[in-house]
């Protein structure tokens, strides 16, 4: 069996050095096979710079998923280009920058596709639908690599749990990313999908959504703009574990993990 490790949106310094911290005692303590971390929050909570994904790649992340803040930082895009362990949302109009499905190989030599697809419903993105978008990029991966990870990154739990049904005995893992919120519903799908509506977040919990308490209420209270800085208290890492059949990709077991991170680690307390 092949045991993955799946992380939720990593938002900012405090998602870095939980993460930083975080990955060498998840993957001595559950026997990791692959770790996949969705990143598109970890610049500042926005976007993703060259410098961060050389420093994920550093933590010992595999493979690499983002969302709709993937292009925030414009000199992501020839990483974006160039590399093979990092995706874009496949149902970006033709032409975007960025690969549609990213392969690793594990020291068993099992190979793991990951693809990432985002939302349609309550999302300011111009994309196509989804679920045709799925059913075109499973016919890309080789027919060799059963085992395939889906990131949706999405605002709507409906689609979602759609989604789930739709890829249900042609992927081995749909996990949900965007509302930093973990979700209760982990299970494995009667054709053999391990599913959950979302990882939740990987940042800090002393806050709304990874920002800072005071700037969120006062936007909600006033209704006039403010700046959401990522806030700092309380990091923690969220995601799932997943075992997964190398011959047949199908999981045969999903569970939620969640890493309570110290203080002072890897970044130090820069806000950045």
């Amino acid at each position: 069996m092949i045991r993955l490790l799946c992380v939720g949106d990593v938002v900012g310094s405090p998602g870095r050095r939980v993460l930083a911290e975080a990955l060498p005692e998840l993957k001595a303590s559950h026997d990791l096979d692959c770790t996949i971390v969705n990143a598109e929050n970890i610049a500042s909570g926005s976007g993703m710079t060259p410098a961060l994904y050389r420093k994920v790649v550093g933590y010992g992340v595999d493979l690499i998923t983002m969302g709709d803040h993937i292009y925030r930082r414009k000199e992501i895009i020839p990483i974006l280009d160039q590399a093979e362990n990092i995706v874009r949302p496949i149902n970006f109009p033709p032409g975007a920058p960025g690969k549609e499905f990213a392969l690793y190989t594990t020291e068993a030599g099992s190979r793991v596709a990951v693809v990432s697809v985002i939302g349609r419903l309550f999302m300011n993105v111009q994309a196509d639908c989804p679920f045709r978008a799925m059913d075109r990029v499973l016919k890309l991966i080789p027919s060799d690599v059963k085992i395939i990870i889906v990131d949706m990154h999405a605002e709507a739990t409906s689609e979602k749990i759609a989604m789930g049904w739709h890829l249900d005995g042609r992927a081995s893992l749909l996990f949900g990313t965007h509302t930093h919120v973990s979700t209760g519903d982990e299970r494995i799908l009667p054709n053999g999908t391990a599913y959950i509506t979302d990882l939740g977040m990987t940042g800090p919990y002393d806050s709304v959504l990874g920002r800072m308490k005071d700037r969120v209420l006062s936007a909600f209270i006033t209704g006039v703009p403010t700046p959401f800085h990522v806030a700092d208290g309380d990091p923690r890492l969220c995601g799932v574990v997943v075992e997964v059949d190398p011959d047949t990709g199908k999981a045969s077991s999903i569970e939620r993990v969640r890493f309570e991170g110290s203080v002072d680690s890897e970044d130090s307390q820069a806000r950045p």
